[in-house]
């Protein structure tokens, strides 16, 4: 019966994942890669992204001997190319690698930081004493642009773990920027919700709206000023961005953004020095690791949420027998247990520079127990819930909280790399919203990040994202990798804020517990309980199961955001790993306009 009923219910997954095929990337005019491939199977390494250029790119390095450190960077330069608006050298992110030889996974947090001179009440307009309306102030401002840190991290994670030299990795990407990719329908729309934003911007406009209008469909785009920028890193190496005329004219974008004379478009400005670009460290740190039903389960520790929030609520979750659950029950538990360690992750998570932060606590199993036992069989507990009591074992009840504001934006982007050594890298990466700050350094061809307004925009001295100089804003970025007597069963995350989250819990429940295939777990609809009165879900989540689910109590609501009218959560990439080293990657076969998914040696 149960059998029955979950065939039924993963009918929508099911379609949505028919649409992936297995094959390779084929060539458009001038040698352009135009095809996607969501899906392909076989052996001798795997890359997946969100774009077929990038993917090209990583797999022609996997060919040529690099390992999966090397292609998953020569990938990310690439999709600073390709996707400008979602990541780029202008941002940050966390990455994972799983070492073969040693069989231990590592961490790299290259997340932003907020400039050291930034003020408490840096996101306060001094003519009104009030906060900054989000938008257009925060999200188009040079206020917003923290530190980045993606050129640091490549040239850390290449350090490493990698075979190559920077200069080796960034040529192909180079060589991308100058011969142009073909512009999709994401592209193009992504360029138009962001026009008003970019029309303030001399750079911007003559960049990304050549003739006041988006990039047309079908047309190529070249960014020859990035590829010079990278061309110019591979001479001189990172210090080339860190000190020296490039890192004044970024400071200097950041601090006096250079908006156009006739627009109306407010502008804050930032606080972003040479000495913040000089002094930038990434770091080094343990990952995260929980165990859920034989498998261990690493993540990205804080300054990032995503690997405490992920590693809680499957702790809850592995109080039930989720398996033997109807798929409406099984969902339930996890609309419950996404709900309970948001509330945990909202009251004690931030950077641990400047923050206790209580991570053994969060993931260990007797906290996951004293918040498992609050869920109830058929019933949602009234949302938002209060955060749990690090020093309580006993179940006691839990009182409704005041909701707070998600300032994270929906854009980032994902990737993932597997080698013929068994090495694994799985990075996600991001300029914060669609577009970052709208703000292209001049003649450099990329886009500032907004990331800082990821902080709490209103100071509390309580909070543990709150406003410090130097610190680096929560994140919710989870690359995550699992495995199986300490070798690699699945890598797998997404871009989405604070949706990330949940996208990457979801798709683990709907592969480890449900027992869908990887096309299925990342096709499948998606709905993000974030400790939020109304869930944001899906349309396809609520068509299929929103009746029963409102029966329990959850009020579901399709998603969307402020910034565009797509209705997506996530754009997620992964690599299933099988017997004899056969290789399943996947990318999305819809979201985002579908990913790119390669293997070096296609069944």
């Amino acid at each position: 019966m149960r059998r029955t009923v979950r065939t039924a219910a993963l009918l929508a997954a099911a379609a949505l994942a028919a649409t992936a095929t297995t094959g390779v990337a084929q060539a458009g005019p001038e040698g352009r890669y135009t095809t996607k491939t969501p899906t392909s199977t076989g052996t001798g390494g795997a890359v997946t992204s969100v774009d077929p250029e990038a993917s090209k790119v990583g797999l022609q390095v996997l060919k040529r001997g690099g390992n999966a450190v090397d292609a998953i960077i020569a990938t990310a330069a690439a999709l600073g190319v390709t996707e400008p608006y979602s990541s780029g050298i202008g941002g940050g992110g966390y990455l994972l690698v799983y070492d073969a030889t040693t069989r231990r996974v590592g961490a790299i947090d290259g997340r932003e930081t907020a400039p050291a001179r930034m003020p408490h009440d840096a996101f306060i307009d001094p003519a009104t004493g009030e906060p900054y309306p989000f938008t257009p102030q925060l999200v188009t401002s040079g206020v917003s642009v923290g530190t980045p840190g993606s050129l640091a991290t490549w040239q850390r994670a290449l350090d490493r773990w990698g075979t190559r030299d920077l200069a080796q990795t960034l040529r192909p990407a180079a060589t991308l920027a100058r011969r142009g990719f073909v512009v999709d329908d994401t592209f193009r729309s992504q360029t138009l919700d962001n026009k008003a934003r970019f029309e303030a911007f001399d750079a911007t406009r003559r960049l990304f709206l050549p003739g006041g209008d988006a990039p047309r469909v079908g047309s190529v785009f070249r960014n020859r000023d990035l590829a010079a920028t990278y061309d110019l890193i591979a001479r001189k190496g990172t210090r080339a961005f860190y000190r020296g005329p490039l890192a004044e004219q970024i400071a200097r974008t950041a601090q006096r953004p250079p908006k156009r004379a006739d627009t109306d478009l407010p502008v804050p400005p930032g606080y972003l020095t040479t000495r913040d670009l000089e002094r930038y460290a990434v770091k080094d740190l343990e990952p995260t690791r929980v165990g859920y039903r034989g498998y261990d389960v690493y993540g990205a520790p804080p300054s990032s949420s995503g690997g405490t929030t992920v590693g809680e609520a499957l702790n809850i979750l592995e109080r039930f027998p989720l398996s033997r659950m109807s798929t409406v029950d099984a969902l339930h538990h996890y609309l419950e247990a996404g709900s309970l360690a948001f509330a945990d992750r909202n009251a004690y998570v931030g950077d641990p520079a400047y923050v206790d932060v209580p991570t053994r606590r969060l993931l260990s199993d007797d906290f996951a127990r004293s918040r498992a036992c609050l869920i109830e069989p058929r019933r949602a507990l009234p949302k938002p819930v209060a955060p749990g009591e690090l020093s309580s074992s006993g179940c006691g009840a839990t009182a409704q909280e005041r909701a707070k504001p998600d300032t994270e934006n929906i854009n980032t982007t994902n990737l993932t790399a597997t080698d013929r050594w068994g090495n694994v890298a799985e990075y996600t990466l991001t300029i914060e919203q669609t577009g970052g700050s709208g703000i292209v350094v001049p003649g450099r061809g990329f886009l500032l990040n907004n990331e800082l307004t990821d902080f709490t925009t209103v100071y509390d001295p309580e909070d543990p994202n709150r406003i410090e100089g130097g610190k680096r804003p929560r994140s919710s970025i989870s690359p995550t990798i699992v495995l199986k007597d300490r070798r690699p069963v699945l890598a797998l995350g997404s871009p989405g804020g604070s949706t990330i989250i949940t996208t990457v819990l979801q798709m683990l429940v709907n592969r480890i517990d449900l027992g869908i295939s990887l096309p299925q777990m990342i096709a499948a609809p998606r709905s993000s309980p974030r400790n939020t009165a109304d869930v944001s879900s899906e349309p396809a989540f609520i068509d299929a199961y929103g009746p029963a689910l409102s029966a329990y109590g959850h009020r579901l609501v399709p998603s969307g955001d402020a910034f565009t009218s797509a209705a997506e959560i996530g754009a997620a990439t992964a690599i299933g790993f099988g017997p004899g080293g056969r290789l399943t990657a996947v990318s999305e076969p819809v979201r985002r306009g579908g990913g790119s998914a390669l293997v070096v040696d296609p069944d």
